[in-house]
């Protein structure tokens, strides 16, 4: 680090704290060129975290114990100087597009080298995108046609809100057909009380009222 340069400030999201300590781990050997000044497990942790700390870089996870991470990315934006870096397992491209269109600077695999991962923080602070070809031509794509985006946008937000448990719980209904709860719940090791709940939230989150429909909505939008 020269003299005139400024560490970069990084606040880390994630609700794994295994995440959460290879990350810290991994930009405290890059002292003094960057810091990790603080870190969040859940959304209003985060957006709490960002107001007061106003970071450079924010490396935010999607999937926030069964939150979405993409709903909090314009608040973090909000101020001029902070920029968001997802580092996410999520595949779906709809639903990485959408985090970029919400101000996201750059999409990382939770996979990512230890060199991907410092370069794409530099480059990102620097103004810079961290973006394939093909994710960039989708994004100006939908920006051309936003109407499109709207649709996608609807309902692969609710798709984010699921659970790592819950979309398990899909893919059974899905197999298991007509399978009654008890013999999903013996399936999934878990008390047909607890399935009940599962599926509960769900409903609500896909808006769908009962199994027959949520087997639809599943088949139609590839959770099966």
């Amino acid at each position: 680090m020269t003299s005139g340069e400024q560490t970069i400030r990084v606040v880390i999201v994630d609700d794994h704290t295994t995440m959460i300590w290879g990350l810290s781990k991994l930009i405290e050997g890059e002292q003094p060129r960057m810091q990790v000044v603080g870190t969040a497990q859940t959304c209003e942790q985060a957006v709490k975290q960002v107001a007061e700390l106003l970071p450079d870089i924010v490396l935010l996870d999607l999937d926030l114990d069964g939150m979405s991470g993409i709903d909090i990315i314009p608040a973090l934006v909000a101020h001029p100087a902070t920029r968001v870096l997802v580092v996410t397992g999520e595949r779906r491209s709809s639903v990485l597009d959408i985090a970029v269109q919400r101000g996201a600077r750059g999409i990382l695999r939770k996979d990512a080298s230890a060199s991907q991962v410092i370069k794409a923080i530099e480059k990102t602070h620097q103004g810079e995108l961290w973006l394939d070809r093909e994710t960039l031509g989708r994004v100006f794509s939908g920006f051309m046609n936003p109407s499109s985006v709207q649709k996608v946008d609807a309902e692969s937000i609710k798709h984010t809100t699921l659970t790592l448990r819950e979309k398990k719980i899909i893919k059974m209904v899905v197999e298991g057909r007509g399978a009654l709860n008890k013999a999903l719940a013996e399936r999934l090791f878990i008390s047909e009380h607890t399935l009940r709940n599962h599926l509960t939230s769900v409903y609500h989150k896909l808006s769908v009222n009962n199994r027959l429909e949520l087997y639809v909505y599943a088949v139609k939008h590839g959770l099966g």
